[in-house]
């Protein structure tokens, strides 16, 4: 559990007239919503104590322990209340990478009646899922699929060339072209993850053990 987990006030929550409160569930990782559902006091309470999130069912009158079925359980990485004490905010791990019953990673998969997103992240992820796609689906004029056919070459040959260009930027101290050519960067540097088939989110791990 983090500091933020236990040290919440369960005292101050503010329940409605039902004994519940709304519960967000947000990936720990790149932020993506995953769903959203109730808790009681005991299930926040037992929520606390396992560092598993558990959940109140309306529609079964029971207590439910996320994912004890399918094995997608949601591991407590940080939980935090909103600004009126009426919402919570649980960041989790979520095992399986499904949160919703229907398979989707995010419940809030739906747009335009029937049609099925993934859901929004962070803009990296965006990004990234964009040049995944063009992997996927090539297109004549991309570049994205230019690099892709110039492989390891051409790929680590713009990484090198921008890092070059980053460096001078800051030399010359112009925090508009640094910002400029750190977003060329990191966008030929996820060209060359997708090359390689490295998800994004193995990165954010590594950085999250480090931080």
């Amino acid at each position: 559990m983090t500091p933020a987990s236990q040290t919440i006030p369960v005292d101050k929550i503010r329940y409605n007239d039902q004994g519940l409160v709304p519960a967000i569930a947000q990936d720990y990782l790149d932020g993506t919503v995953l769903m959203l559902a109730w808790m009681n006091a005991d299930a926040l309470q037992k929520t606390r104590e396992t560092g598993e999130v558990w959940y109140w069912s309306r529609s079964r009158q029971e207590l439910w322990h996320k994912g004890a079925t399918s094995g997608h359980i949601q591991k407590v990485r940080g939980l935090r209340y909103d600004c009126d004490s009426d919402a919570l905010l649980v960041t989790v791990e979520q095992v399986g990478d499904i949160a919703c019953h229907t398979g989707e990673r995010s419940c809030f998969h739906q747009v335009n009646g029937d049609q099925i997103a993934p859901p929004p992240a962070d803009t990296l992820s965006q990004v990234y899922g964009v040049i995944c796609d063009r992997k996927a689906n090539p297109q004549p004029d991309s570049y994205t699929n230019k690099l892709f056919a110039g492989g390891d070459n051409k790929i680590l040959q713009k990484i090198g060339e921008e890092a070059v260009e980053v460096v001078m930027a800051c030399k010359d101290d112009e925090p508009d072209e640094i910002a400029g050519e750190v977003a060329d960067l990191l966008y030929h540097t996820l060209v060359a993850l997708a090359h390689h088939d490295v998800d994004l989110k193995a990165v954010y791990r590594k950085l999250q053990s480090r931080r």
